[in-house]
This record gives C-alpha cells, structure tokens and sequence, in this order.
C-alpha cells in the first residue's frame, strides 16, 4: 500500500483553479470567501506585473515583487536552522537544509499572494518539496484553531489538445489521513474548466494512483502552512493569511501612474531644434539627419528655433518619494527601504519607530516560518515511517533568527551601560558586545584598563 503511496505527491501545481470551480466539481463548499479569492488573485497580479492599472501609458515600478523579497530577505537573513538528535535527524536535515536554501525564492511569493504550503512526497526513495502559494489551492475546512484540515491541491497534464486535472483532496478527521484523487479532461481550448470526469487509469502518469486511501495514525496535516500574519481586513472571517503589501494597493497603483508622469516630463521636454528644410542643406543638398532637429516647411528660407523647456522633475521625485514613504508605512518597512534614504524628512524618533514596526512584522512572519518549518519536519518524519528510509530516532528542530534589523545602537548602548554601571551586567558581557570581541580579547581589554588605572594612580600620587 506504502508503494502506492510513494506515487501520491506529484509535481506540478499549474492551475489556478476558481473558488466555482472546485466547489461545482467536488460538492463542496471551500472556506475562502469571493472577496479574499479576488484579493489574492490582485496581490498575484500585483507580483507578476499585471496589475489593472497598467497599460501601455503606465509600467510598473514592481513594488509588489521588491517589498515581498525584502520581507523574505529580512525573515532570512542570518537564518540558522538545523535538525539534530539522531541518525534519521541527520537523514532529514540533509533535506531540511535544500528547504532553507529554497526559501530564499519561494519565500517572496508566499508574502506577495498571503502564504504558501510545503508539500513534501517522496519518489525513488527521496524527498521533494512543492511550495504551493496559496493561490494555487482551495481550503475547506479549518479547526477550531484556524488550522487547516481539508484541502484541495491540483495537477495538471496537457496531452495533444486535451488538458488533464488532477485533484487531490487531503481531509484530516481525528487521527486518520484520508487522500483522495479525481481526474478530468478537457479540450485546450477551453482551459478554464475542468471538463468530464475520467478515470486514473486513462493517464499514464497517474494510473497507479488510487482513488482513495486513509493513513492512520496521523496527528497533523501532511502538508505545512506559512501564513503571512497580518490583520486581514479583507475578510475578517478568514483564517488565510493576507500579503505583505494589501494595505498599500492603492499607494502603489499612485507610484506607478507618478512614475510615468515623470518618464512623461522627460520624453516631452526632450531637447528639440525647428527648422525649415532649407536652413539644414548641406553641400550635398540633402537634409541632415539628426534626433533632436525636426525639420519643417515654414515658408521662411533659413528659419531655425530651438525648443529646451524647463524640467519639472524634481516636484515629480519628491511627490513619487512622498508616495513611496507612504507604502512603507502601510507595509511596516522601514523608512528609506524603498524610498531614498536621503530624503527621509523624519525625526530619529519617527524613523526608530519605523524599525521598531518593521521588526514587529518581521518577528510575527519569522515565528510563522518557524511553526511550519517543525510542521514540514514532523511530515518527513512520518514519510521516514511510511516508506522506512531511515532508522527509528529523536529529532528536535531548532532556528536562531536574525535581529539586527531593529536594534536602535544608541538607546541599546546606553541602557546596556547603565546596566552595567548599575551592576546588573558584567563588564566582560559589555565589551563583547559593544565591540565584538571574544571572551578572551574582551578580557585581555578589561585587564590592560585595570593596569592604566593602577598606574595613573601610582603616577598621581608622587
């Protein structure tokens, strides 16, 4: 049964199925609201610059994509994570460190579109991972919790002129892990629908597959779910996460139509010469071919004027600036993130306070990342079961997370030193602190302070 298993967890989430689609298909009724699946069809739209506002007047700064791949960047950085304990611990870290290198691109779009799910399966004896954003599947059902119980991820198979979708329907009740699998066709021109249902057996690539299987023993979902946790007040009623940058949609469609104002400003007031077709003959009796002159009949042999209108770009920068502070307040990014740094018209005070938002945001999606990183090893410890890859062992996960991001250096020095002077620190700890030091440099430091001051005093004395 196990080896039918090993054939469930396929690749290839390709199609964005609609909320009617699935629920038309299956019977059912998917717990994702039509306000939050036209949400997260805009933020996907926003990240792949094809927002609606865009045309061939208007481009895209990609704001979306950078402000997602800095929180991914700043989740990440100096991310340690490993997981210890055994000979199978060692097994599944040997995965659990390619997952960690992987987040450095799939991260950034589970912020854009609200969160992503790690699907591990094994094939050949090894572990894959599909990282499905949340777009690309449709929950049912969720727990008291907020926890996801059932849900629906898709595959698909294009054959000739026919398109085939697998659904996989995963439903957690109590300790048993029921999997099931249904298939349509479709014509290739009609995408969009799922089409009749056919049988497994009728696609090579899934004619193993059953179409019903339960798993016992099973405590958690096998599948792990980031979610951006923000306050989604798109729907309040959803337990889905919502993207990093929906409170700012309107602020960036402003950035993007400031930003072609200013291309605009550019390309009009280009340096221009009018002149009439006799004034350009060179000796040949040909007109000279040249980007700024424009030639023109005015009737007036050797009329020539030049065109040179004053630039008005430095009141488009600061407005597009303004709307770019904007955004990173309603992202929670610090100010200067995306906005120039050297024209942040803040206080110290205003700009600390931005850090401190930014690491509060951050912290949030770093404990996110971390509850479904033990999720994801959990998973591959029942796969190591299931399919007996490795010996029975203990495992323990654990991450150390970067926070240097938020750390005000001055107020954090001079509390320290207070502390310090207070006796509420050691002076060793503070000089390997302040200076990054070893224990054993920040003593050597420590002894060389005591002997000047011995030797200032015995030089005062005489």
């Amino acid at each position: 049964m196990f080896e039918k298993i090993k054939e469930w967890f396929l690749r290839g989430i390709d199609k964005m199925l609609s909320k009617s689609t699935v629920e038309e298909a299956l019977k059912v009724k998917t717990a994702v609201s039509e306000e939050m699946e036209r949400a997260m069809n805009l933020w996907l739209k926003i990240f792949t610059n094809n927002a609606p506002w865009l045309d061939k007047e208007v481009s895209s700064l990609q704001l979306g994509a950078s402000i997602a791949e800095e929180f991914a960047r700043l989740i990440t950085l100096e991310m340690k994570s490993e997981v210890t304990g055994s000979t199978r611990a060692d097994y599944i870290n040997e995965y659990y460190q390619k997952v960690l290198e992987d987040l450095k691109t799939q991260l950034a779009l589970f912020n854009a579109v609200g969160g992503g799910f790690f699907k591990p399966y094994v094939k050949n004896n090894r572990f894959y991972i599909d990282y499905i954003p949340q777009t690309d599947c449709k929950p049912l059902k969720f727990d008291n919790s907020g926890n996801i119980t059932s849900i629906v991820f898709s595959s698909q198979l294009t054959k000739g002129d026919k398109i085939y979708t697998r659904l996989e329907i995963h439903t957690l009740q109590g300790t048993d892990y029921i999997i099931e699998n249904k298939a349509y066709v479709t014509e290739s021109y009609n995408s969009s629908m799922l089409g009749r249902a056919v049988s497994l057996s009728e696609i090579a690539e899934w004619s193993k597959l059953l179409e019903r299987i339960v798993i016992q023993n099973i405590e958690r979902p096998l599948f792990a779910y980031y979610k951006v946790p923000l306050t989604n007040n798109i729907d309040t009623k959803s337990c889905l996460g919502v993207s990093v940058y929906h409170k700012a949609i309107d602020s960036i469609r402003k950035a993007d139509i400031q930003a072609s104002r200013l291309d605009y400003e550019y390309e009009s007031a280009e340096r221009s010469i009018y002149a009439d077709v006799t004034a350009l003959k060179n000796e040949n009796g040909t007109a000279r071919k040249q980007k700024i002159v424009k030639t023109i009949d005015a009737g007036e042999d050797g009329f020539y004027k030049e065109f040179s209108p004053q630039l008005r770009d430095e009141g488009f920068i600061r407005g597009q600036n303004k709307i770019k502070q904007e955004i990173e307040f309603q992202c929670n990014l610090a100010y200067g993130t995306i906005s120039d740094p050297n024209a942040v018209d803040k206080t110290a005070t205003e700009i600390n306070a931005s850090k401190q938002r930014s690491y509060s945001s951050v912290a949030l999606m770093q404990s996110s990342l971390e509850n479904a990183l033990k999720h994801l090893v959990y998973i591959l410890d029942v796969y190591c079961d299931l399919y007996d890859l490795a010996s029975v062992g203990e495992y323990e996960v654990s991450a150390e997370w970067d926070d240097s991001i938020i750390v005000d250096t001055e107020s954090e020095q001079r509390i320290r030193l207070q502390e310090t002077n207070l006796g509420l620190g050691s002076k060793l700890d503070y000089l390997m602190w302040r200076y990054g030091l070893t224990e054993e440099q920040a003593q050597e430091k420590l002894d060389r302070i005591k002997q000047e001051k011995s030797e200032n005093a015995l030089f005062n004395e005489e």
